[in-house]
């Protein structure tokens, strides 16, 4: 029988692959070399948990005087994350961050700049509404401030957005003032993991004192920009 080059090749060929004792599977299809980012459904099985930790904390004026947790909005694959104060009547009520008065005005500062609302992540440094709808406490930022950070570890935002001093004060401090920072990108490193940071008005601010809106209308322009150079989806 005449064996041509082509089948002795593939003979010789086999013949090597079995002295390794290794059984080899050979496909057409490249093999993924890389990690997937983790799936919708480990991402809500870890908001569940983090969501959890929250609802069993003890010894909390905030928990105590609210009708519900305030815990997230938007979606959960977004690459940008937003994090507000706390929740107020409107938001104590619905069990949703920013849909009272601030919230409106946040869709339409997100829309001047061509976001959808329903596009990104939103959460709050509390998660629970402070009495007569008050600045928390240092206190309560401090300890809040661990699950934020959890938070912002399992969305893992490209940009995240600080609105107002309290979500400033969270995770970089109180020894700055929000008007020196605000619309400088600064970097905040959770877990070995940088994350580029925008800190800007709180939309309720806002509402209070509207000459500082075209400062706000500034750092949206500079996080519209970012959003286009990193080529991010919103």
């Amino acid at each position: 029988m005449i064996v041509n080059d082509k089948n002795q090749n593939d003979i010789m060929n086999q013949k090597l692959i079995n002295s390794f004792e290794i059984d080899y599977i050979f496909g057409n299809k490249p093999i993924n070399r890389y990690k997937n980012k983790p799936t919708i459904e480990n991402i809500q099985q870890r908001l569940e948990s983090l969501k959890k930790k929250i609802l069993n904390i003890s010894n909390c004026d905030l928990k105590n005087n609210s009708k519900q947790i305030v815990f997230n909005d938007g979606n959960l694959a977004s690459q940008i994350m937003m994090v507000g104060e706390g929740p107020g009547q409107k938001e104590d009520e619905l069990g949703k961050p920013f849909v009272g008065d601030a919230g409106q005005l946040l869709n339409k500062m997100l829309n001047a700049i061509n976001i959808n609302r329903e596009n990104i992540y939103i959460t709050n440094v509390v998660n629970y509404r402070p009495p007569n709808n008050r600045k928390p406490e240092p206190a309560e930022i401090n300890r809040y401030s661990e699950f934020l950070r959890e938070h912002i570890s399992i969305i893992d935002p490209k940009i995240l957005i600080l609105m107002g001093s309290t979500a400033m004060e969270s995770l970089f401090g109180s020894k700055i003032k929000i008007s020196q920072v605000r619309g400088i990108w600064k970097e905040l490193i959770i877990n070995n993991k940088t994350y580029l940071t925008m800190i800007t008005f709180h939309p309720a601010y806002l509402l209070r004192q509207a000459d500082q809106k075209k400062y706000s209308w500034t750092d949206l322009k500079e996080i519209r920009k970012q959003i286009d150079k990193l080529k991010l989806k919103v």
